[in-house]
């Protein structure tokens, strides 16, 4: 009875149901976060959720500041190829270990901590196996990640390995 109750009131847009929408969003991510932190994809490591508060790992840089987002930070062709190739692998970690597609990966959601990059804000994060728009979530992440740091090495802009990384995950392969 409550959750159809829950249903109506956020479809019509009660402030109940909002409250609703927005719980059932945290829980989303916070349940997201663990999964992908247990398939050891480099996300903040979360301590503790209690009553819509998460507790996690502060990203911090080499000099202990809070670790900046990519969109911040300047790259030599060198490192953005480096990078690039770090958060591909991330990406298939992410979908092959977690069956998790981010679904707004890009230079705004990952920090560039002391050690490397790391995946930030997952609310739209997806059940790669239960999501109709998990594939076209998954080349968009790509794509994002190719045009970012493509704009530092140019030649990154003429790759596609989203469909490939698809590809090898609908056929059990990746």
């Amino acid at each position: 009875v409550k959750n159809t109750r829950q249903a109506r009131a956020m479809a019509k847009g009660t402030r109940f149901g909002r409250e609703a929408q927005e719980a059932a969003w945290q829980s989303a991510e916070v349940d997201a976060l663990y999964r992908l932190a247990g398939a050891g994809v480099r996300v903040p490591k979360p301590y503790n959720f209690f009553e819509g508060v998460l507790l996690m790992e502060l990203v911090t840089d080499a000099d202990g500041a809070a670790a900046p987002r990519l969109n911040d930070v300047a790259f030599t062709p060198e490192q953005a190829r480096a990078h690039h190739a770090t958060l591909l692998k991330e990406v298939v970690r992410m979908l092959s270990i977690a069956g998790v597609v981010h679904g707004d990966l890009s230079e705004f959601n990952i920090l560039l901590g002391a050690d490397g990059p790391v995946i930030i804000d997952l609310p739209q994060a997806v059940d790669a196996a239960g999501n109709n728009h998990a594939q076209r979530m998954l080349l968009r992440d790509v794509e994002n990640l190719r045009n970012f740091f493509g704009g530092f090495a140019p030649e990154l802009l003429h790759t596609d390995f989203g469909a490939e990384i698809w590809s090898l995950f609908e056929h059990g392969v990746l």
